[in-house]
């Protein structure tokens, strides 16, 4: 059981070491050799977890929708806000996700990776929007196909704005603006005048997933 959990242990230090180095120098300029050096492990024990540098921008590809997850709403709207302002929140603190971002829309990222995390969290996206269209929550013209994708767009958008021209500073209030002006396009007004769209959402809901977590039980240790 000590052994499994040094792996996963040194599992993710890796993958932290591999989403720093990407977030600071890119896919292609970045080596193993900076990653070896960052998370302070053994070519050996890097390559056990991880065969090519390929596999390991791949695993910060995976940790986005990991990083995502909300508890489950009601309001499915909400729900989708809620994830997208998460993300926001946690990018600014957390490599795995603006590393991951910068993976998926560098210019050779379709062919390497198909688009990175792109098409997931459009498809993410799609998927609550129809749960939402058949629970009621959208007028009745709305296509959740195509809303995914505007939505998704949009996001990618303000974030890479943000980047640009604050650090990321004002991430949280660019992605929820992005939804307050979206949204009334799509929800009904009864929905609409129930969901909390401001731009601290995404911290509150952190706290509540922090919390959650805490209270979860945890399993003796072995003697």
């Amino acid at each position: 059981m000590a052994r499994q959990e040094r792996a996963v242990r040194t599992r993710r230090a890796i993958l932290e070491a591999a989403a720093a180095v990407f977030d600071e120098r890119g896919y292609e300029a970045a080596t193993i050799a900076d990653i070896l050096s960052r998370a302070g492990v053994t070519k050996g024990a890097l390559y056990f977890h991880f065969s090519s540098k390929q596999e390991l921008a791949q695993g910060v590809l995976d940790e986005q929708f990991a990083e995502g997850g909300v508890p489950p709403r009601e309001s499915k709207l909400q729900e989708l806000f809620d994830v997208a302002l998460v993300l926001a929140h946690r990018m600014k603190y957390q490599p795995m996700l603006s590393a991951g971002a910068r993976l998926s829309l560098g210019p050779d990222m379709r062919e390497i990776f198909g688009g990175g995390s792109v098409p997931g969290w459009i498809q993410f996206t799609e998927e609550r929007l129809a749960q939402a269209k058949a629970q009621g929550e959208l007028l009745p013209h709305v296509d959740p196909a195509e809303t995914a994708w505007i939505i998704s767009a949009c996001w990618t958008g303000a974030q890479v704005y943000s980047q640009t021209l604050t650090d990321r500073e004002d991430i949280e209030y660019r992605i929820s603006g992005v939804y307050q002006h979206l949204y009334p396009s799509i929800a009904t007004p009864a929905v609409l005048a129930r969901l909390d769209m401001a731009a601290d959402r995404g911290a509150r809901v952190v706290a509540e997933i922090e919390a959650l977590e805490s209270a979860e039980p945890r399993e003796p240790a072995l003697p």
